[in-house]
């Protein structure tokens, strides 16, 4: 995950000796235009997504644009079912909030950020410093740009880039397959290989009339940008080169065993277990009908990615013997520090304090089960707590901003209750609250539980009932008739926002004996990472990722997954045929897409093996965030899609494994086969650039 300012200095001689035939300045360049001009951080860096026209035609996963293609969908329209074309401009669809940034430019800035900053100086006045000089900083290169400018931390905060942005927030939805092409295979493939799922959708990026980010209006013209990218209609072959470009959300590679283990048997268990009995809920409200199916499909989606890959990181931290390997490099590390009495007492205290802070779990494993069975389980909680400001604006007796608050919180609840079902809600809350209540220290439990014991006998499905036959934050007759007038007393009375505040409560509780656990622990990763890069000066090395702009190169490949098994590289739309189950939550296929495929109508798309190749794996390092980044060749051509990771290297955020790590991706002639000859949306083709 190398930065791409960085390539040309520790990067471009071996990827030209792979077959990359681009220059450093080709790929990352500020002087002119280059790769980097057309990839974006989607959503703040939640997926990326790159620009394929000089109209601003931007292509990323389905699954990136899953939420948008659900808010638009209806029983009328089920753009989830069936798909969505734009074959006019002005069908193009707006999504209020969606955005794509624009890297402008990157600088290392850890001179100056550290220039009055010792190894002896008191966190927090480290800390106090490096956030004034950062926005200092900040300050200049924003100017009168108009640009964003935030100073990112690096390698544990031993590094400091400053990061230039552009954000553009009119960002339109112009194509989509249906859910049984853009996620084919569903929950049961995902994180697998073989994979057979054309995982795309399509957005336009507007802007105003003079080129600047603006927000949506009829009058704003598609954006026409510096550089995009060229669609190569050549393949892929073994061992041909490939990287991706795009923003990696988090990896935390540098952690230590105990860490590890920690996130192991806490971090991934509780989000396991608390996942588990609210996907079962959901699932089951989904199949009564087409419109809970609708309602629920992007929040059963979010919540279940995750739950999988937690499943299968344990599995692959066992299988690799991660935490061997971690111990391992940790007995090296302080071999080197004791063998000078300067490096003993820089680095010698390093890692016993990062032990130390996981020697309590008590306060961890709470924090954990509060985020995943109070504030991410039941949505009533999240809710009510929007109300939040309203209730300081009512105690405080401000009526301009009661009415403020009150006007902020009607203008969601359209919004909210779309795709809200509080019979759903109830359940989970029932379920989850019990599940707390039997896996944390007593002195984690939230004040309304001794409530529940009492008055309803320790039942929190009774409870739940109750709750939500009262409260108004489920009712959304109740909520408006509410903020006609509300009241204080009103929401002291409310069972859902008396329960929402005591959970706020218990959880600064918890995050107070958080403090008091890991007290110098930010310092001791800080040290122990200088520590490893200076032990390791000779070897190029990459930081963590942190949804900043990433590169990442190797070659198409297929792997070994297990004794006596090899998985080719590639697979085909034959996989349709062989995998396909009519009507089947998972895969299901379209009729249109089986004719297709029998008659062979596969076009310019063809490989030149005759068939049409749907997916290939490339051993690319990515993460979340990744999502939707693009697939290049060696001659800078979009050759995919970077959608999914391989499950026996779920351990890869913690522990990279080149031999066994797969990135997966939609092969581009798939998605450009859908696009015409599946979709009939030919107009869309004719502004990309293919290269034969």
């Amino acid at each position: 995950m190398w930065l791409p300012s960085l390539i040309g200095k520790l990067n471009i001689q071996k990827m030209n000796s792979m077959g990359c035939k681009l220059t450093a300045e080709q790929i990352y360049s500020i002087n002119q235009s280059s790769l980097k001009d057309a990839v974006v951080a989607l959503d703040r860096g939640s997926c990326t997504a790159e620009l394929i026209s000089a109209d601003g035609l931007l292509l990323t996963n389905h699954h990136c644009g899953f939420g948008e293609i659900q808010k638009h969908s209806s029983v009328e329209h089920d753009y989830l079912k069936d798909g969505f074309w734009a074959m006019k401009r002005e069908d193009e669809l707006s999504n209020p909030g969606k955005s794509v940034t624009f890297l402008i430019r990157m600088e290392d800035v850890t001179d100056q950020l550290l220039k009055n900053v010792t190894d002896d100086m008191d966190d927090a006045v480290r800390s106090s410093k490096v956030r004034e000089v950062s926005s200092k900083i900040e300050k200049e290169a924003k100017g009168e740009t108009g640009y964003e400018t935030r100073v990112r931390s690096l390698f544990e905060a031993n590094k400091y880039y400053l990061f230039v942005t552009q954000t553009f927030r009119d960002i339109r939805l112009v194509g989509a397959p249906p859910q049984s092409i853009g996620k084919f295979g569903g929950e049961t493939d995902n994180w697998m290989w073989p994979r057979h799922t054309g995982d795309f959708s399509m957005f336009r990026v507007y802007c105003a009339p003079d080129g600047k980010p603006a927000e949506y209006s009829k009058d704003n013209v598609p954006f026409h940008p510096k550089y995009f990218l060229p669609i190569s209609l050549k393949g892929v072959e073994k061992n041909s080169f490939a990287m991706v470009m795009g923003y990696p959300g988090n990896t935390t590679r540098y952690r230590t065993s105990n860490e590890v283990k920690y996130t192991m048997d806490v971090v991934n268990e509780i989000r396991i277990t608390a996942r588990e009995a609210k996907l079962n809920i959901i699932r089951n409200f989904m199949a009564t009908s087409q419109k809970a199916r609708i309602q629920y499909a992007s929040k059963f989606a979010r919540s279940s990615n995750y739950y999988k890959y937690s499943i299968g990181q344990n599995k692959g931290l066992v299988a690799l013997d991660v935490i061997g390997k971690k111990q391992d490099i940790e007995k090296v590390f302080l071999k080197w520090v004791n063998e000078f009495p300067e490096r003993k007492s820089k680095y010698g205290g390093a890692l016993d304090t990062i032990f130390n802070s996981f020697n309590s779990w008590e306060e961890k494993v709470a924090f954990q089960y509060a985020r995943e069975a109070l504030l991410g389980g039941a949505e009533i909680f999240s809710f009510a707590s929007e109300a939040s400001s309203l209730y300081a604006a009512l105690k405080g007796g401000d009526s301009e901003k009661i009415k403020g608050s009150s006007d902020e919180l009607r203008s969601s609840i359209e919004e909210y209750f779309k795709d809200y079902d509080a019979t759903t809600d109830q359940k989970v809350a029932g379920v989850l609250l019990k599940l707390y209540s039997t896996k944390v220290n007593p002195k984690y439990i939230p004040g309304f539980f001794q409530e529940v014991g009492t008055k309803y006998k320790g039942n929190f499905e009774v409870y739940a009932q109750k709750m939500f036959e009262k409260t108004i934050f489920a009712d959304k007759a109740k909520m408006q008739d509410f903020l006609k007038k509300p009241s204080q007393k009103g929401l002291d009375k409310d069972m859902a926002f008396v329960a929402m505040r005591s959970i706020f409560e218990t959880m600064s509780t918890i995050s107070q004996d958080l403090g008091k656990t890991t007290t110098g622990l930010d310092k001791a990763r800080r040290i122990f990472v200088a520590g490893l890069n200076e032990m390791n000066k000779e070897i190029a090395v990459y930081p963590d990722a942190n949804s900043t702009m990433r590169l990442t190169y190797g070659v198409v490949d297929g792997y070994v997954p297990h004794d006596a098994t090899y998985y080719d590289y590639f697979t085909t739309l034959k996989g349709y045929s062989e995998k396909g189950i009519s009507g089947d939550v998972d895969f299901d296929f379209p009729q249109r897409l089986i004719d297709l495929y029998h008659a062979k109508d596969f076009g310019q798309y063809a490989d030149k093996d005759g068939t049409l190749h749907t997916c290939f794996t490339s051993n690319n390092d990515i993460t979340g965030g990744n999502s939707g980044s693009p697939v290049i060749n060696g001659d800078g051509e979009l050759i995919g899609i970077a959608f999914d990771g391989n499950w026996e290297a779920m351990s890869g955020d913690i522990a990279f494994e080149p031999e066994i790590q797969k990135c997966i991706n939609v092969d581009i002639r798939f998605v450009l086969w859908t696009i015409d000859k599946y979709a009939g949306a030919g107009h869309l083709i004719n502004e990309m650039k293919l290269i034969r």
